[in-house]
């Protein structure tokens, strides 16, 4: 991807983090067919250092997993906004100004691996289950289930694994504008009143936790 020094994120424990808080990633793949896209949630591993590795499951009636071997990207985007040249002192001052849009992003590279093991299955979905049921009141776990539907329906998913080799950090959140126009665009943002720009606002760096 196109990316400016200003905008480049390179700490593998932010760009984790991100992974960590939205992990529906877009897993592209390239094949004689063209470019195929994937939505996947996927569970970032820190192990083996330095960048960790992706770990996901999808149907066996899926033909992703036949690419094994396959170099292939995934893109993981985190909160995005509009943002209004209205917000900027400076358009007072000279006028020369236009809108633009804000957002994060990470894109994780590394070869498919497909898992086609019971036993791993076992162990992922459980752990995938307690990762993502953690925040619940009453958490559901996978032994809720009667044995028989689950140990059926592990035989029709496979596992993937992405090692990976590379990451790409982009955070476009106004770096290249003067300190009095990124303060502008996060109170822009701030009062918008939406979720969405309030989070994009918190990427800044600028908004106190």
């Amino acid at each position: 991807m196109y990316l400016p020094a200003h905008f480049q994120e390179d700490r593998v424990e932010v760009l984790h983090q991100l992974i960590g808080n939205h992990p529906l990633g877009t897993l592209v793949t390239h094949s004689a067919d063209g470019l195929s896209a994937d939505h996947i949630p996927f569970i970032v591993d820190p192990r083996p250092a330095p960048l960790g590795t992706l770990r996901g499951h999808i149907a066996r009636a899926n033909p992703l997993w036949q690419k094994a071997g396959a170099d292939v990207m995934v893109v993981f985007q985190g909160p995005d906004a509009y943002i209004s040249p209205s917000w900027y002192p400076s358009k007072k001052e000279h006028g020369k100004v236009v809108p633009t849009w804000n957002y994060v992003g990470v894109h994780a590279h590394g070869p498919l691996r497909a898992i086609d093991d019971i036993e791993w299955m076992r162990d992922f979905l459980t752990t995938l289950t307690q990762h993502f049921e953690a925040p619940m009141r009453a958490p559901w776990k996978v032994s809720d289930a009667p044995a028989d539907f689950i140990e059926t329906l592990m035989r029709t998913v496979v596992g993937i694994e992405i090692p990976l080799t590379r990451l790409q950090g982009k955070w476009k959140t106004s770096q290249n504008r003067s300190r009095a126009d990124r303060e502008g665009v996060v109170a822009g943002l701030l009062q918008t009143g939406d979720a969405n720009a309030s989070n994009a606002a918190a990427m800044s760096g600028l908004v106190a936790p």
